[in-house]
């Protein structure tokens, strides 16, 4: 039996082809009332089995003191323009242009009373952008892709005297204060560096799996 070229050029091709989806990698509660109440940040998988087995969000769904954040849609090709409120080149409010490429992560705060809080969100990709408004919120939900139903769609958002800023080109920070239901918002990022770190005991995998099927060629 002869080894099959083509299972040998797609094995070569995984090596070198390894991808991931941009994500959030960290973030921090680093003042407020929150954080005397011991808030903490938490990254949410989807759907939430575990922490909300409705897999709602944005009415009095969690109820803590922690600053919450999840991943959604990733790497989509954006058939329109987008609007922003916050535009990473700028500092202003913007467009992120049709064509373009992106990840979406939405980043929120629910407590169970009126709470201030102080915190930071940081990714593994650069930041394009941050959508605050009800309005951008609503028109960008397509980037959810998440099995999550997004509840409130008009009282999402900021209200006057919150604020979220871009503090370095992979991190935000944000200043809010919330009560019901809560503040939310969406970050778009660009997709995550293309390389992921293969293990050593892989590549000997695929290493030994590769001369395995050139002896098998040859004594055919």
């Amino acid at each position: 039996m002869k080894s099959s070229p083509i299972l040998a050029f797609s094995i070569t091709a995984l090596l070198f082809c390894t991808h991931a989806s941009a994500t959030i990698v960290s973030g921090n509660v680093t003042g407020g009332t929150s954080a005397t109440q011991g808030g903490s940040f938490i990254k949410l998988s989807t759907p939430f089995t575990d922490s909300n087995p409705d897999n709602t969000v944005g009415n009095n769904n969690f109820q803590t003191p922690n600053l919450y954040g999840f991943d959604e849609g990733q790497n989509i090709t954006l058939a329109a323009n987008i609007n922003v409120d916050l535009l990473a080149s700028t500092g202003t409010a913007g467009v992120i242009s049709q064509g373009g490429t992106v990840a979406s992560h939405y980043i929120f705060f629910d407590p169970d009373s009126f709470t201030t809080q102080q915190g930071t969100v940081s990714f593994d990709s650069n930041i394009f952008g941050i959508i605050t408004s009800s309005s951008n919120l609503a028109a960008s939900d397509f980037l959810a892709n998440t099995g999550v139903t997004y509840l409130n769609s008009s009282l999402r958002g900021l209200e006057s005297g919150d604020t979220v800023s871009i503090s370095d080109p992979k991190t935000i920070s944000v200043n809010w204060a919330a009560g019901t239901p809560g503040d939310y918002i969406r970050v778009l990022t660009d997709y995550s560096p293309a390389a992921v770190p293969v293990p050593a005991a892989f590549w000997l995998f695929a290493s030994s799996l590769l001369g395995f099927l050139g002896f098998r060629r040859k004594t055919a």
